[in-house]
């Protein structure tokens, strides 16, 4: 991730928080190069992306000003990482493991992920839950031979940071399809949603920076938990779940 879309993670953060209030005066651009040691040029494109979410505007002559976030719970899916990343700052974000299997992929899991029928996966499901209020449902699928030593206590926590941090992976790309659905049983039961609330699925492969696919994955969201945009720069990989 480009230094500017760091500080851009950095300065969302902060407005959720509370840190600039909505309607405050954010610090100007001086201020703010000389607080994360870079150029005014780098905290215009910073800016830039905050203004494309709605967060900020601004306001000839008197600088930038905050507008939102509607929801805490919104967050940009051009910005990768997984879910720990984009809202773990602002709460308790736990997993519920729903189930966990080694088993071997179906004809769409072999086609995504570039394995044969023979390969074992990693099939999970998982709730995931902010200060216990369930906020979406995992469906994940994994090679076990590319990602292996997967255990219930990662899955409690991030499969993503184990991944980073103990087998020293680094991520690539990601592709995503986002849609609306009906909701399942599960989305009924864990997500409790009605049989008539829409349903947010995001499905998307992911992949290694050698371009290796390491996950494909449906995520569901409950509607009314915040909204999801997606930032393109020209510069910048589609990134997220």
């Amino acid at each position: 991730m480009a230094f500017y879309q760091d500080i851009a993670v950095d300065l969302r953060k902060k407005i959720i928080d509370g840190v600039y209030p909505k309607e405050s005066r954010l610090p100007n651009q001086a201020e703010l190069a000389k607080l994360y040691q870079t150029s005014r040029v780098t905290i215009q494109k910073s800016l830039k992306i905050l203004q494309l979410e709605g967060l900020i505007e601004g306001k000839q002559g008197s600088g930038s000003f905050v507008k939102g976030p509607e929801s805490v719970y919104d967050y940009d899916a051009s910005i990768y990482g997984g879910m720990t990343k984009k809202l773990g700052h602002l709460g308790q974000l736990d997993s519920k493991i729903i189930s966990f299997d080694v088993t071997f992929p179906s004809e769409k899991e072999q086609e995504k992920l570039k394995i044969s029928k023979n390969d074992p996966v990693y099939d999970i499901i998982r709730l995931r839950m902010l200060d216990g209020e369930p906020l979406a449902i995992e469906y994940t699928v994994m090679p076990v031979l590319l990602i292996p030593g997967i255990t219930e206590e990662i899955l409690k926590k991030s499969i993503y940071q184990y991944i980073q941090e103990n087998l020293h992976l680094t991520f690539g790309q990601s592709h995503r399809r986002i849609k609306a659905d009906k909701p399942d049983h599960y989305d009924i039961e864990y997500l409790h949603c009605q049989s008539d609330d829409p349903v947010l699925e995001i499905e998307q492969t992911v992949y290694l920076a050698n371009d290796t696919p390491f996950e494909y994955s449906q995520t569901r969201h409950r509607y009314d938990k915040g909204d999801i945009t997606i930032v393109n720069q020209s510069s910048r990989h589609n990134y997220q779940l």
